[in-house]
C-alpha cells in the first residue's frame, strides 16, 4: 500500500504490473480489497491502480470540498498516467461514469459492474424490496446496518444467506462496517456532484463501455446495465452473471477476469 497526496489529502492505493493503465474503483459498501482477485490477473498485461476512494479504507478525509471524479483524475496526474481504463463496481461504477463525462480525454474504456448512475432515483420496487428484506435499522448501529446492507446487496433478493459463501458474507460485512464509518464522516463534508448528472448523458460516452450485473442483484441494477449498454454509443452488455449479486467480482472472479482481459485495451 502506498499513499499519495491528492487535492489536499492522502489517498491510499495499490499498484501492480505494467502496460496500459487500469484503475479499479470499489463499491460503496467495500474498499479496495474487493479487487483482490482481479489485481494479479490484470497485472499480467496492465498497470493496475487500485485506490481507496476518499475517506474509505485507508484514504484520508479531505480538508475541504471535493468530488470523487476529480480525485480519480488527480490520482492519474500524480502517477503520470495520461489515460486509463476505469473499472467500477456499484458506487465505483458511478464514479467511473462521472469521471468519463467530466474528463473524457482521460478515460480509454469503462467496465461497469452493478453500477448506478448519478441522477438515478431508485424505483418503488427497490424501496419495497429493502423494506421486505431489511426493514428499519438504526443507522448508528454499523454492525446491524452492515448486516442489512449485505443481506440486500451481496446475498440479493432472490437468494437466502445460506446460499452464499459464509466467508464472503463475513468479509463483506467487515468492509461495509468501515465503509459506513467513512460515509458518516463524509456526510459532514461537501462532496461535489456531476452537473448535469450522468443518467441522461450516456450518449456522450465515446469510449468503449462494458456493462454487467449479477443475475441475483436487484432489478433496478440489471435494468441500469441494460440502459447503459443501449445508450452508450459503444456499449456492450454482458449476460447476467449467474449465482451472483452485487459484489460479483468477489463471488465469480474467473468470469470477471476473463471478461476484463477480453475487453480492456
Amino acid at each position: 500500500m502506498t499513499k499519495i497526496e491528492i487535492n489536499g489529502a492522502a489517498l491510499a492505493y495499490d499498484e501492480a504490473g505494467s502496460g496500459s493503465a487500469v484503475v479499479l474503483l470499489h463499491a460503496g459498501i467495500a474498499d479496495r480489497r474487493m479487487w483482490r482477485d482481479q489485481v494479479p490477473a490484470l497485472a499480467a498485461r496492465h498497470r493496475v491502480i487500485v485506490p481507496d476512494l476518499r475517506g474509505y479504507g485507508e484514504s484520508e478525509l479531505p480538508p475541504e470540498p471535493f468530488a470523487h471524479h476529480d480525485d480519480v483524475v488527480g490520482l492519474l496526474d500524480a502517477l503520470g498516467v495520461e489515460q486509463a481504463a476505469l473499472v467500477g463496481c456499484s458506487f465505483g461504477g458511478r464514479v467511473a461514469v462521472d469521471t468519463a463525462l467530466a474528463h473524457p480525454d482521460r478515460v480509454s474504456a469503462l467496465a461497469l459492474f452493478g453500477a448506478p448512475l448519478s441522477g438515478h432515483e431508485w424505483s418503488e420496487e427497490t424501496e419495497q424490496l429493502w423494506e421486505n428484506l431489511v426493514g428499519d435499522v438504526d443507522p448508528e448501529d454499523f454492525g446491524a446496518t452492515a448486516a442489512g446492507e449485505v443481506r440486500f446487496w451481496v446475498v440479493g433478493p432472490s437468494r437466502q444467506p445460506a446460499d452464499v459463501d459464509p466467508e464472503l458474507i463475513r468479509f463483506a460485512e467487515e468492509m461495509d462496517r468501515r465503509a459506513l464509518a467513512a460515509e458518516q464522516a463524509l456526510s459532514a463534508i461537501e462532496v461535489g456532484e456531476l452537473d448535469p448528472p450522468a443518467v441522461d448523458r450516456l450518449g456522450e460516452l465515446r469510449m468503449p463501455v462494458l456493462a454487467a450485473a449479477g443475475a441475483d442483484d436487484i432489478p433496478d441494477i440489471r435494468r441500469l446495465a441494460d440502459r447503459i449498454a443501449a445508450e452508450a454509443p459503444h456499449g456492450v452488455r454482458l449476460p447476467d452473471i449467474p449465482h451472483a449479486a452485487h459484489l460479483f467480482p468477489l463471488e465469480h472472479p474467473t468470469e470477471v477476469n476473463t471478461a476484463l482481459l477480453a475487453f480492456l485495451p
